[in-house]
């Protein structure tokens, strides 16, 4: 039976650990240094594939249907808000309704001319 790996792929694959090994294989994407074993194997291969080595396919990816999976019911609180560093004073919440916001608006520029004023 013939060898699912070509002489060139190997090649790589010992180039790329060598390379990983001595701390100078980075990833493609985003130039970090490659760390894990599996990950400077799949670069290598990569770089074989590329280059016209017998190396197999990749694995595709199978998607998973909703219907074989039952899903979890999340019951997540909404995120709060990220504030600035620079807190300058604490806001008081309020149980108004939305129509209310124009009218907190209106009171908050007759705050800004009273303090104008002083």
């Amino acid at each position: 039976m013939a060898s699912k790996y070509g002489k060139k792929s190997r090649k790589k694959v010992k180039k790329a650990m060598h390379e990983m090994k001595r701390g100078k294989l980075k990833s493609g994407r985003s130039g970090k240094k490659v760390k894990s074993r599996k990950q400077a194997i799949a670069i290598g291969l990569s770089e074989a594939r590329r280059s016209g080595g017998k190396v197999p396919k990749k694995k595709k990816k199978k998607k998973k249907s909703a219907k074989s999976r039952p899903r979890k019911s999340s019951s997540r609180k909404p995120s709060s808000r990220k504030t600035s560093s620079t807190k300058k004073s604490p806001r008081k919440k309020s149980s108004s309704k939305k129509s209310s916001s124009k009218k907190s608006s209106s009171r908050k520029s007759s705050r800004k001319k009273s303090s104008r004023k002083a």
